[in-house]
């Protein structure tokens, strides 16, 4: 049997937070950031990891990648310790955080690369053509001659990725990669880290806000909630179990001010004097093809949009149902 790619055992991570307690004391609390932690990643999964902020999803992270020291627990990333194989285990990942760079400054993105490749010790008789691969599918050649400071936001998040890529690694750790991208850049984006898998088998674990990026890009989620695991499975699984709503934004031609009732779904707010419609829904209960067709009876659809359930609220009815026990949330 092959061996995972990251296999984590009842791992904890502890923080002290030093707190007023009176006018010459200190009172000492510890805090858990994460919290008995079990999961296994397959060797080529792309699993999304998610949760509310302070869930504990960075710390996981840096304990991953031997970043930080975990307090209890194991963790074995590419069949390695993080921590006392952390040089090795640079060769075999690579890592992006939305708001850190590996980049220099000051040097031009083509500079940053080949000092990236020479940390990696890649042979000059190879890691061109790996270069010249991801210039061209993340489309940098047109300012790889310009320091990183003068790159937009885009620009640099394309080429931190490609940075990480460089060496080739297994495992590639994507923390909010899509974080202040317009909907374009993150389009492209998502398309070449899935080509990426497909290629080269290379294992995403990804971290985000942006539920469109969960669903493109990933087939399994781990829900965090207070550095405790509190699911796991796919999406749609996620959404099923608590009852959460997808919304679809419809824009008329001419205004309706009422659609009546459209079956598996409600009627979330009419907009611009019945020019917009917000109608609420969940897959279980019917399609957005079968509501896009309802409403088209109703009136010419100029426009349409699909807003995804909000990651927070999703992850505030999972622990609500937990804590209810009735698993699901109204």
């Amino acid at each position: 049997m092959t061996e995972p790619i990251i296999q984590v055992r009842d791992l904890r991570r502890e923080f002290v937070v030093r707190s007023p307690a009176g006018r010459l004391r200190r009172a000492r609390t510890v805090v858990a950031a994460v919290d008995g932690l079990t999961f296994d990643l397959a060797e080529g999964a792309a699993v999304g990891y998610i949760g509310a902020n302070g869930a504990g999803k960075s710390t996981t992270i840096k304990m991953l990648t031997g970043i930080l020291v975990p307090t209890a627990g194991t963790v074995r990333t590419c069949g390695l310790d993080p921590v006392r194989r952390r040089r090795e285990l640079a060769r075999q990942i690579g890592v992006v955080f939305g708001q850190r760079s590996q980049l220099w400054w000051d040097l031009p993105l083509a500079e940053s690369f080949r000092a990236l490749a020479a940390i990696h010790r890649l042979p000059d008789a190879t890691w061109p053509a790996r270069r010249d691969e991801l210039v061209d599918r993340l489309d940098l050649g047109a300012f790889l001659a310009t320091p990183v400071r003068q790159l937009s936001l885009g620009q640099r998040i394309r080429g931190e990725i490609a940075a990480a890529l460089l060496h080739s690694p297994r495992l590639l750790i994507l923390d909010e990669p899509t974080i202040g991208l317009d909907v374009l850049s993150k389009e492209r984006l998502r398309v070449f880290l899935a080509e990426q898998r497909t290629l080269h088998g290379t294992t995403l674990l990804l971290t985000t806000h942006d539920m469109d990026d969960v669903q493109r890009l990933t087939n399994r989620i781990l829900v965090v909630d207070h550095g405790r695991l509190v699911y796991d499975g796919t999406l749609p699984g996620l959404s099923a179990q608590v009852g959460a709503e997808r919304v679809m934004v419809v824009d008329l031609v001419e205004p309706v001010p009422d659609l009546g009732a459209i079956d598996g779904t409600r009627r979330v707010a009419v907009e611009s004097d019945g020019l917009r419609h917000r109608l609420a829904f969940t897959p279980e209960r019917t399609t957005a093809g079968a509501i896009l067709e309802a409403v088209g009876r109703h009136g010419q659809v100029r426009d349409l949009a699909i807003e995804e359930p909000d990651i927070e609220d999703v992850v505030r009815r999972l622990y609500l149902a937990q804590v209810t026990g009735d698993g699901r949330v109204p």
